[in-house]
């Protein structure tokens, strides 16, 4: 049953071969059985399966649509009605939301009626490369539990590649759906910024972060992005246009192509900054297998060039903890969250509550972003990454004149053992180097499996698109993984 994808599960349900309740309660023993990943934080068995049971009724009734009843798991950075929201951190340890965000009750009761199963576990805010800064404990690869999942969205990753739900939600403020996808072999897709609503979405980098769905395969990914995305009038980043289906083209070929060469016309580019010094051999390879395949479906590679692409980590490492350092000074033990047992006054309150709240990631991205929004620095640092930003965002404009989609790996090289990076931040912060620029230019982004090192680790696609083409990214996509079977290699070796 949990070979099955998504949308094979959506077709049993409509032809009821299968209730909500019997997928509900196969997939809660899975996460019971793979707790030693700590990929998922809180689970309420009496909660998923008074949905489940409710998903059922509403399929007997005929008033349900494609996804009712279809189980999944949300990151804990999403405030969800009834279950605990921790975003990873001490500080809100016990919180338990009064509303959902607007992913998730469009996704959930009053939407598309998916049936929750839990949260999934996540670098503290949303701060990190590996999942190993939550206040819950480290997130193991399930492909090498020695290995880290990537992160931030490491436990939505991980619990999709160990088959722990069908689908999970994620949040990409500089790559945290994309390289987690990459490193433990599914598929995410990070959509255009402002195509998704981050109301209710705890914020790390209000300028960066942005939703997007995690699943095996573009097709569950598309399924999943048609009840995310949408205008939200909660949400003053989000952008009104007109609704999308993505999985309409999915099965037919781009224009003026035909079945046998889907892609054909296809102008893929390849940024000669993301082929140089310092990308593993093994992912090198693996890129190059999958670019041509993409070549036999039609499609022709181009070289061009990003040049401000080295930059993208000092201008992200600038822009995002200085919206991080005022995005969390709400964190201070007044109205919610953790607050510190022992104080003289208000301020020490304060110093003492965020001082055992915080996790140490957290506390070095908000002190960094303190300084360089402070009296001096402003203009030096702050103002000048802004501007930089600005000439990234306009390098990818130049290269779409030359190319349709832009692609390349998600990361220099596969998951790391744990532990292996933690006490050089710097070393953390270049695995991005890839994915960064993306999301400074706003731009959508996804990651689809594409092969394994000889020491059987996944290996990701990255594919960018221009802004609101994830249509596009998605029926690329799906035409990859009709001929591969990549995205079908799951870590106990069955191919679903």
């Amino acid at each position: 049953m949990h070979n099955t994808t998504l949308t094979e599960l959506c077709t049993a349900l409509t032809n009821k071969k299968i209730s909500s309740v019997e997928l509900t309660q196969h997939y809660l023993a899975r996460i019971d059985a793979a707790k030693s990943l700590n990929a998922v934080l809180h689970v309420d068995e009496e909660l998923s399966m008074a949905q489940a049971h409710r998903a059922d009724a509403l399929r007997a009734q005929g008033n349900a649509g494609s996804l009712c009843g279809i189980p999944l798991l949300h990151k804990d950075v999403f405030v969800t009605r009834h279950w605990r929201t921790t975003a990873g951190s001490r500080m809100l340890a016990h919180y338990i939301s009064p509303f959902d965000a607007t992913v998730v009750s469009r996704l959930g009761e009053g939407g598309a009626n998916m049936v929750c199963l839990g949260k999934t576990n996540m670098d503290e805010f949303a701060m990190g490369s590996s999942t190993e800064n939550s206040y819950f404990g480290i997130t193991r690869n399930p492909w090498d539990p020695q290995r880290v999942p990537g992160g931030s969205s490491g436990g939505s990753a991980a619990a999709i590649a160990q088959r722990l739900a069908p689908a999970a939600t994620g949040t990409d403020t500089g790559g945290s759906i994309r390289q987690p996808a990459a490193l433990c072999g599914i598929t995410g897709i990070k959509s255009t910024y402002g195509r998704v609503s981050r109301f209710g979405m705890i914020a790390f980098a209000s300028s960066l972060d942005q939703a997007g769905p995690m699943a095996a395969s573009a097709q569950d990914c598309a399924l999943l992005l048609n009840a995310m995305a949408g205008f939200d009038d909660k949400d003053a980043t989000c952008v009104e246009r007109p609704s999308e289906d993505y999985t309409q083209h999915l099965n037919q070929p781009l224009p003026n192509a035909s079945h046998a060469q889907p892609l054909l016309g296809l102008r893929i580019g390849l940024p000669k900054e993301y082929f140089g010094e310092g990308l593993a051999s093994n992912v090198r390879s693996a890129i190059e297998t999958a670019l041509t395949q993409l070549r036999h479906l039609g499609a022709v590679t181009i070289e061009v060039s990003l040049p401000k692409t080295a930059l993208s980590i000092p201008v992200y490492y600038l822009i995002a903890p200085a919206e991080a350092s005022s995005n969390l000074s709400r964190f201070d033990g007044v109205r919610y969250g953790h607050r510190a047992h022992t104080y003289q006054d208000l301020n020490e309150m304060y110093e003492q509550t965020r001082a055992e709240g915080f996790g140490w990631e957290v506390k070095r991205r908000i002190l960094v972003g303190a300084y360089v929004l402070s009296h001096g620095y402003y203009d030096a640092y702050y103002l000048q990454a802004q501007k930089i930003r600005r000439m990234i965002a306009d390098d990818f404009q130049q290269a779409f004149t030359q190319c349709d989609v832009i692609m390349g790996p998600v990361t220099p090289s596969t998951a790391w053992k744990l532990g292996e990076k933690t006490t050089d931040p710097v070393q953390m912060y270049l695995e991005d180097i890839y994915t960064l620029s993306t999301s400074l230019a706003g731009l959508p982004g996804m990651s689809v499996p594409c092969g394994l090192s000889k020491d059987n680790l996944p290996i990701g696609l990255q594919i960018i698109g221009n802004h609101f083409d994830e249509a596009r990214m998605l029926q690329i996509a799906h035409a990859f993984q009709q001929t591969t079977d990549w995205h079908r290699q799951t870590p106990d070796g069955v191919r679903s």
